[in-house]
């Protein structure tokens, strides 16, 4: 995982943004960016598309990391609304968070956007998600498929995991939510396929996922099914799995059916060297689009208090597709560009 954009900026990524048909900005305007503390190659990219955009169109971009703190995010957009900025666009910490920032702009009548980690109430501000039910559920869907081949040839029960995210946090929920329905789905076609999941909490942080997964795999060694809420775990899982010989390939009989969901350099190198078997994508691009455009037309039409949710429906790279629908997927253009070499 590398957390400076720098590695980033040198590729020939860069093109592609500026190949997305964003809206033109006025001259002189000031967009505030607050963020959190940029932990995955995700936000890393996500923040790179957004504040290179706007600057090559002569915008001032005032940026805040708020280092996981949502209470120094609010006193940061606070800031920003005394320096009277045109708008705000946040990555925030969580659900709850996100509602009290969102309703602090619009009181001051400053319009807001929040990229890729919703409010709990979506009714105010330019919302921008992804459907992280869907795109889960797309992904463990190619995972079970597999699955239940191999529950056909042996009978043997399929024990899953999932690593799940900070639940405080919308995206977090959505995931959870997606995969059981699809464990659900299965043992209601196929009784007695997969055994009760296993729920590790990871809260965002790899340490904590470390911690909690080594103690799960010592005490459910026979796991053979796991999927983590954020592509980013991978290396985490990789570190558990390898030393007791569950690190392997599909084809090899002890591979662990693995799946994921962001969409990053690391997921797409790992579908083709045939240790993951699918991730959830987030279009970054997409998003970023949308992020961008809903924003500055609303400053151009004068409109202080937009109110609109702008959904990334997302789709799954799997070991099936990722031949054909690789260059979709913003995690293989970095990993095609060098990214993990740095």
């Amino acid at each position: 995982m590398h957390k400076n954009s720098k590695f980033i900026a040198g590729l020939a990524f860069t093109a592609l943004l500026t190949a997305i048909p964003f809206t033109q900005a006025q001259a002189g305007l000031r967009i505030c960016f607050g963020f959190q503390d940029l932990e995955t190659e995700f936000w890393v990219a996500g923040h790179l598309a957004i504040t290179q955009t706007l600057r090559e169109q002569g915008v001032e971009v005032l940026e805040y990391n708020a280092n996981e703190d949502p209470n120094r995010q609010l006193e940061q957009v606070r800031e920003c609304i005394a320096q009277g900025v045109d708008g705000i666009i946040i990555i925030p910490q969580d659900g709850d968070s996100a509602v009290t920032i969102v309703k602090e702009a619009q009181a001051n009548d400053i319009p807001i956007a929040v990229f890729n980690r919703p409010p709990n109430d979506r009714s105010s501000g330019i919302v921008v998600v992804a459907d992280n039910v869907s795109a889960t559920e797309q992904a463990v869907e190619f995972m079970a498929q597999q699955a239940l081949v191999k529950w056909q040839v042996t009978g043997k029960t399929i024990q899953p995991l999932i690593l799940v995210g900070a639940l405080q946090d919308t995206n977090a929920i959505g995931r959870r939510d997606g995969f059981f329905n699809v464990i659900n789905r299965y043992n209601e076609a196929y009784p007695g396929m997969f055994a009760e999941p296993i729920e590790v909490a990871t809260e965002w942080d790899a340490a904590t996922a470390l911690a909690n997964l080594e103690a799960a795999i010592t005490a459910n060694p026979d796991v053979d099914f796991i999927f983590t809420s954020s592509d980013f775990l991978f290396p985490t899982i990789r570190s558990v799995l390898e030393p007791r010989g569950k690190w392997v390939p599909r084809g090899n009989p002890n591979h662990v059916f693995m799946g994921g969901l962001d969409g990053d350099a690391t997921a797409c190198m790992l579908i083709e060297q045939g240790f993951v078997d699918a991730t959830g994508v987030q279009d970054l691009f997409l998003e970023a689009e949308l992020t961008l455009n809903a924003l500055l037309e609303a400053i151009q039409a004068g409109q202080t208090r937009p109110n609109e949710v702008l959904l990334d429906p997302g789709f799954a790279l799997t070991a099936a597709n990722i031949q054909f629908n690789r260059n979709d997927m913003w995690g293989c253009v970095l990993y095609d560009q060098g990214f993990l070499d740095k």
